[in-house]
């Protein structure tokens, strides 16, 4: 079979997540050829193809699109600009791969999955392709822990914390749809779903405990308006209580802990990065009241991959392989995935449970 053609639309001279973890993955993955990029201008782009081998370059987004040689557009930017790139690939006839969140609210991504109804379109939810997540998945359907009682999960955001790195000032708010509940939240509330099932309900507290941040650059106090503090409590489809509560910044103690008890056994997920979905996961099992270390089986892997479980790209490369089987989520169940954000959010507010919109 010829290889995907794909275009990139935020690959960058400078670095940035499509060069540390789009490129390198699509490397390593047979079945793909990067042939075009787009950047912020069409100098900017002729530098970054010479840097990175890519023969067509673009500094309009929309020409990417419409070129015959690519098939698959990689849309790799902040959540503000997607729907004003994605729109136009879809209108071309391409493949659309959107990196995480999707929309900046619930209303835009209702509109780009209306408008990718009947085409082949993907997001970035790297957390169900990570070999030990889908490891641990079969694990629970398989029976480890028997009938699953309760999961406890708490987690660091990374972000969201005493400061704001350089160019990260759009995440302090709300209006820029890029924040702790729709980012990390987002991967854990849809890890979780993968593993074990959705909410049926939910209650949600949200707070911002720290209102002012200090910029890192210049070193002044800014305002912060979107929530550094989120825990949730629901019962999932199975009948398991859960309960997650995420912090903003990091922890010295823990950044990323699940805990899942069942009625024959325990499992338990950590990682030291908060960023577990693109992180290197570690997974520990007791039957018998000890917890030792599961190693995740080859078949979950792919080959090349081996070893490079730590690597940002490892995760986004497994998603790939995915993509080449049609396995991955797409728009719609993007959607889902903010209609549960939007179920947090109207909890919040309201100090009341609420279901999650199914539809």
């Amino acid at each position: 079979m010829a290889p995907v053609r794909v275009g990139i639309v935020g690959l960058s001279a400078n670095g940035g997540w499509a060069a540390t973890a789009h490129v390198p993955a699509l490397a390593a993955v047979d079945g793909y050829e990067l042939r075009a990029l787009s950047g912020s201008n069409a100098e900017s782009a002729r530098v970054a193809g010479e840097k990175y081998g890519v023969p067509l370059t673009f500094g309009d987004a929309g020409e990417l699109a419409r070129h015959p040689e690519v098939d698959l557009v990689v849309v790799a930017v902040k959540v503000s600009e997607h729907r004003a790139l994605i729109e136009p690939a879809l209108a071309a006839g391409k493949q659309v791969l959107s990196e995480w969140p999707l929309g900046v609210s619930l209303a835009e991504t209702e509109a780009l999955a209306e408008a990718a109804r009947g085409k082949t379109t993907a997001v970035g939810l790297q957390g169900r392709s990570a070999p030990a997540l889908r490891y641990l998945r079969d694990l629970i359907k398989d029976g480890y822990v028997g009938r699953v009682l309760s999961t406890s999960l708490i987690a660091s955001g990374a972000n969201w914390g005493p400061s704001v790195r350089a160019g990260r000032d759009y995440q302090l708010h709300p209006e820029g749809g890029a924040t702790m509940l729709t980012i990390p939240f987002a991967h854990t509330v849809d890890a979780l779903a993968m593993v074990l099932g959705g909410f049926t309900g939910l209650s949600a507290t949200m707070a911002t405990v720290r209102p002012r941040v200090r910029d890192e650059v210049t070193g002044e106090s800014v305002e912060m308006t979107a929530p550094d503090q989120i825990a949730v409590t629901g019962v999932l489809t199975g009948g398991a209580v859960a309960s997650l509560h995420l912090r903003g910044g990091t922890s010295p103690a823990t950044n990323f802990h699940w805990e899942i008890n069942g009625t024959e056994g325990t499992l338990v997920v950590e990682a030291a990065d908060p960023l577990f979905w693109i992180a290197k996961l570690t997974l520990r099992g007791s039957r018998t009241g000890t917890l030792e270390k599961l190693t995740v089986p080859a078949r979950y892997e792919l080959p090349q991959l081996a070893g490079r479980s730590a690597e940002p790209s490892y995760n986004v490369a497994h998603a790939y392989a995915r993509h080449l089987k049609g396995d991955l989520p797409d728009f719609a169940h993007a959607l889902r995935v903010h209609r549960v954000l939007d179920a947090v959010q109207r909890s919040a507010d309201s100090g009341t449970r609420v279901e999650p919109d199914a539809e």
